[in-house]
């Protein structure tokens, strides 16, 4: 009954401390930095809840008494969720990059032992991040299914860059042409645009294509 006591009372205190510590940087990140941009509340979801499943699994893989921890199960924990695929839809590399980041940080939580090496870690991961996002822009693609196949040849691309911008509103900075079905007159367009937000490679995540559908020229 002490013993139990005692766990409440001095080390799980201390990893509900990092945990809460982990979860106001996850959650930092996410909101302040991935979300802004991207708008996508299904992996806003998924970071956070991935985040939260981590930490406490690396914590309590690594026994309550934490001298008996070893560096190779955490790393070893880190390893498989890395290189872990949803199987429902393909992730954007820049959702995979967060994803490997959230993954990361919540392992580090759930084995450090000082916080001030917590406070320097997540400084220089929020900075790391903070200053890509502000000076790498990504331009955002969408993938269009096309009727108008006769304006896909290299001659009339200027025609195919205006009707686009015409029918989508967008600023269309190139177009890459993909699979293109002359029994129903349509073609697949890669279409990169100007944009404040970095958009996935489909419109509204309901129209998609297959590695056969598509082709770089």
């Amino acid at each position: 009954m002490n013993s139990f006591i005692s766990l409440f009372t001095e080390e799980f205190d201390n990893t509900l401390v990092r945990f809460c510590i982990c979860m106001v940087v996850n959650w930092i990140i996410i909101d302040k930095l991935y979300y802004r941009k991207s708008k996508r509340r299904d992996y806003f979801f998924t970071f956070m809840l991935m985040s939260v499943a981590i930490f406490f699994l690396v914590y309590f893989m690594m026994g309550i008494e934490r001298g008996k921890a070893t560096m190779g199960v955490g790393l070893g924990l880190f390893g498989i969720f890395s290189i872990m695929r949803y199987r429902t839809d393909a992730m954007p590399v820049r959702e995979m990059t967060y994803l490997f980041l959230i993954i990361c940080l919540s392992v580090v939580h759930a084995m450090a032992s000082s916080y001030a090496e917590l406070a320097v870690i997540d400084f220089i991961v929020v900075m790391a991040i903070t200053i890509c996002e502000m000076k790498l822009k990504v331009k955002s693609t969408k993938l269009i299914q096309y009727d108008r196949i006769e304006l896909v040849k290299p001659d009339r691309r200027d025609e195919l860059i205006a009707d686009l911008e015409e029918r989508t509103g967008l600023k269309i900075v190139s177009v890459d042409v993909g699979g293109i079905n002359f029994l129903k007159d349509t073609a697949v367009l890669r279409v990169t645009y100007e944009s404040n937000e970095a958009g996935a490679n489909d419109v509204d995540g309901i129209f998609r294509v297959t590695r056969s559908q598509w082709r770089n020229e």
